[in-house]
């Protein structure tokens, strides 16, 4: 982790983000939806936005079982009251040993005892 992150605010993103690539990484695209609110805006690889939990649960579902996420933040800054917009660098390792290295951006907000992802965007790195 950058030593310029805010411990609180990290400790925050990795409440969501750990759930997140364990789910990925037992291949639960119902539980990893779970992870993100209702009307999440969500660009995976996919040429179109999905919108919502149910373009999450298909996405994750259409993975390869084996696939393993590994991620590092890079940045976590508060936007707002229970709001924080993080960027991180995630490497998705295929079952055949193949890396695929993106840059994510999230946003997260305050939902009830825990923090949920409203925005999701992955930009690979070629």
């Amino acid at each position: 982790m950058n030593d310029r992150i805010d411990a609180t605010l990290a400790k925050r993103v990795e409440n969501v983000l750990d759930p997140w690539a364990e789910g990925i990484r037992r291949h639960e695209p119902d539980l990893v939806a779970l992870l993100f609110t209702h009307d999440v805006l969500f660009q995976g690889f996919d040429p179109e936005p999905g919108f919502g939990r149910a373009a999450v649960v298909p996405y994750y579902t259409k993975q390869p079982v084996g696939l393993s996420p590994e991620y590092k933040l890079l940045s976590v800054r508060e936007l707002g009251d229970g709001t924080m917009v993080t960027y991180a660098h995630v490497v998705f390792t295929r079952p055949d040993g193949t890396e695929i290295p993106v840059y994510l951006t999230l946003i997260t907000e305050e939902s009830g005892e825990k923090d949920l992802i409203s925005h999701y965007h992955v930009s690979r790195i070629f």
